[in-house]
């Protein structure tokens, strides 16, 4: 059974904008974002190597490896070490949306690795998608800001749908 990673440990705590708060302290509900950030590129490139976490050597393999291939390819894939929300393992398999605050071009990616560059570090595809006026490529960066939102899991409906059927 793969419901123990990501938005899928906990369906409806930790799959939207709100995410739980990491730190213990008051296990309260906040929602998670930053703006103004650096986003660099990766060069995970995961539609050539099947999508395979294990491939690509990232962080989240120990929590996210026997989730199925639609999870993986339904995103984009990014590194987080973000300032606002978790970090590390409390971090995988979750989505954010990524905004380039030149053009407003957006895109809904997932957090598959760590970095320690304090931002995103995103799979060069999306890198290039949110490259639209390729003011970004210039300099290797982007200027960005970030919200956790819902994943949109395609299995929390078939699972509800299934256990409401008498």
């Amino acid at each position: 059974m793969y419901l123990n990673t990501g938005c899928y440990r906990a369906f409806a705590n930790q799959c939207g904008s709100e995410v739980e708060d990491v730190s213990g302290a008051n296990n309260v509900m906040v929602e998670q974002s930053a703006n103004n950030l650096r986003a660099t590129y990766y060069l995970y490139n995961p539609q050539n190597i099947g999508w395979d976490y294990i491939r690509a050597s990232v962080y989240c393999v120990n929590w996210d490896a026997n989730t199925p291939l639609t999870w993986w390819r339904k995103y984009g894939w990014t590194t987080f070490c973000g300032l606002s929300g978790p970090r590390g393992r409390p971090s995988c398999g979750r989505c954010l949306r990524v905004t380039n605050i030149r053009t407003r071009a957006q895109a809904t990616v997932r957090i598959v690795d760590q970095c320690s560059n304090g931002e995103l570090d995103l799979d060069v595809n999306v890198f290039r998608r949110l490259d639209t006026d390729g003011e970004g490529n210039r300099p290797g960066h982007l200027i960005f800001n970030y919200q956790f939102v819902n994943c949109g899991h395609d299995l929390e409906v078939p699972l509800l749908s299934f256990v409401d059927k008498k």
